[in-house]
């Protein structure tokens, strides 16, 4: 009994520190200037920087930041495996275990909003769906696409819809599930009792004026489109249909190849598609009162802050 109690009471005393925000705010920068400080990791919370094939588009870590600070969930898997909030969860818990046999702190950063609520607060059970309504919702999808599914999505779940997930099909058809099975919002399923972590979470969030994180967005865009976003989009074209595919920066360029849009309009549906995304980011982590905000240039105040709260 004394040996478990030692053992609680030892991880009482490690402390992850959250760093959540919208994408092209500065998240890794932060990230690995804090994790530098209290010589620690990083778990990347980002359902795509995962995939090893999606480079450019998803703003990975550079090699040179990689060599800095180690990361996990950075690379780690295939796009033709399925990675869910639940399989993230599992995997940044082995992730901190593993942090915290050497290191006190360790630090989570990511802008994918569920990833880092079932990091912080566990999964839900979710309510089992007859095969029929699976089915038909999955046939309706591959004949008429995602834009149906957000239109189906909007109209049935409007608090879902506003969560931010509205690009990637999986959680919308998952979503449309639940609400025709239990006539309920999926997200009424996910306010459970939080999970108990044996260690204390420090949130922090990255914040910038609207104008500024847009022109981040547009810059970081072009410079994509520079270091060779459209030849990575054309290597990744056999995958298209894949889950891990429907994201930001690739369907656009992937409609371009089609000759829906020139390259020009594709570009700038991609810089319109990241803000919106990076507006419905916003808007969720603004809903978790516990996120103390920052600008990105201020990284002495978040240690100074993290340290205030570290015993």
């Amino acid at each position: 009994m004394g040996s478990l109690q030692a053992h609680q009471d030892n991880m009482r005393k490690k402390y992850c520190i959250l760093i959540a925000g919208p994408t092209a705010v500065g998240k890794t920068a932060v990230a690995i200037q804090v994790a530098g400080h209290f010589n620690t990791s990083v778990i990347s919370a980002d359902s795509r920087q995962c995939f090893k094939e999606l480079n450019t588009g998803v703003a990975k870590p550079s090699a040179e930041e990689l060599q800095q600070v180690k990361h996990y969930f950075v690379s780690t898997h295939s796009v033709e495996e399925e990675v869910s909030a639940a399989a993230f969860e599992q995997y940044a818990l082995d992730a901190v275990k593993e942090i915290f046999y050497e290191k006190d702190i360790a630090v989570v950063t990511g802008g994918t909003g569920l990833y880092i609520k079932a990091f912080c607060e566990g999964m839900d059970n979710m309510p089992d769906i007859p095969q029929e309504i699976r089915n038909s919702i999955r046939g309706e999808y591959s004949l008429k696409g995602l834009a149906w599914l957000q239109e189906q999505v909007g109209k049935n779940d409007p608090q879902y819809f506003s969560s931010g997930e509205i690009q990637n099909p999986q959680r919308l058809m998952r979503a449309l599930e639940v609400v025709q099975a239990t006539g309920q919002s999926i997200l009424s399923f996910q306010q459970g009792e939080k999970k108990k972590r044996d260690f204390t979470v420090i949130k922090t969030g990255i914040e910038l004026p609207k104008d500024l994180l847009h022109r981040n967005i547009n810059y970081r865009v072009d410079e994509m489109i520079k270091q060779g976003l459209l030849s990575e989009a054309r290597s990744l074209l056999p995958y298209r249909n894949l889950n891990a595919l429907q994201t930001v920066g690739y369907k656009e360029l992937f409609d371009y190849f089609d000759g829906r849009f020139s390259l020009e309009e594709a570009v700038e549906l991609i810089k319109k598609n990241t803000r919106q995304y990076a507006k419905r980011q916003v808007t969720w982590f603004r809903k978790d009162r516990e996120i103390n905000w920052f600008s990105p240039g201020r990284v002495n105040e978040i240690i100074s802050f993290v340290q205030s709260h570290v015993q």
